[in-house]
């Protein structure tokens, strides 16, 4: 009597330990996958809302655009350039921390601007909160001709 309660014993609890580990395996990859998208990544792209966009055919075939960009805390992107743009911005809610060039790092809240020149290096462009989203608008007169955007290869 004692070997079969000890074997049903032993057996419930490798049963147990059974779907424990298949209940695992089932949950990780959602759980992980939930764990990672609570954490952005720093060097994620913004996401961007077209406005406005139209050319102007009296300025040499320029293109104008108005867009509305968000970060997430603490994201950014890479160092980049705008080859063919003038780009102008304007913080609306939150923090952006841009560096152009070789200028001091500015470090704008709503109502703060910014310009980059065409083909000019765009160093830092990041949310500077940890906590709180950043939304800003960003207006460029570009050549469509040259790219929009290039990354900057060190």
């Amino acid at each position: 009597m004692k070997k079969t309660v000890v074997s049903h014993a032993a057996f419930g609890c490798a049963t147990a330990l059974l779907a424990s580990f298949v209940t695992y395996l089932w949950l990780a990859p959602e759980l992980l996958s939930q764990a990672y998208a609570q954490a952005p990544a720093a060097n994620a792209p913004a996401r961007q809302t077209e406005l406005f966009k139209t050319t102007m055919s009296d300025v040499l075939g320029r293109e104008v655009t108005l867009r509305r960009l968000e970060r997430d805390p603490g994201t950014g992107s890479g160092p980049h350039r705008h080859p063919g743009s003038h780009t102008f911005g304007y913080v609306l809610e939150g923090s952006y921390e841009v560096k152009v060039d070789d200028g001091p790092l500015q470090k704008l809240g709503p109502g703060g601007t910014f310009y980059e020149p065409p083909g000019a290096l765009h160093a830092v462009s990041r949310n500077g909160s940890a906590t709180q989203p950043v939304k800003y608008l960003v207006i460029q007169v570009s050549d469509p001709t040259k790219p929009q955007t290039v990354p900057e290869i060190k």
